[in-house]
């Protein structure tokens, strides 16, 4: 499963530090951010179900950022925006 949140998440350093430590706890994810978005996107992918969704939530917590789940709510008419489109080359960087 993949998962995308929103986050406040503004430099690439602050970005590595995340995407290293959710690497680290759940080894078998794969995290990237785009941080030239608006939302400063956190993509992961390979989450086990609602559980781990909400550890990635409270691990982002926990360094001092915000992390909040974007739902299909946010996307209009059911499509995924062009911008969160998952770039496989990007995916663990």
């Amino acid at each position: 499963m993949i998962e995308v949140f929103k986050t406040d998440v503004n430099s690439q350093d602050d970005a590595r530090i995340l995407v290293d430590r959710i690497h680290c706890v759940f080894e078998h994810c794969r995290a990237n951010f785009d941080l030239q978005d608006c939302d400063k996107i956190l993509r992961v992918m390979g989450i086990k179900g609602e559980a781990e969704t909400w550890q990635i939530v409270s691990l982002v917590k926990s360094y001092g950022w915000r992390a909040e789940i974007l739902t299909d709510d946010n996307f209009v008419d059911g499509e995924l925006p062009r911008n969160l489109l998952i770039d496989d080359a990007k995916l663990g960087t």
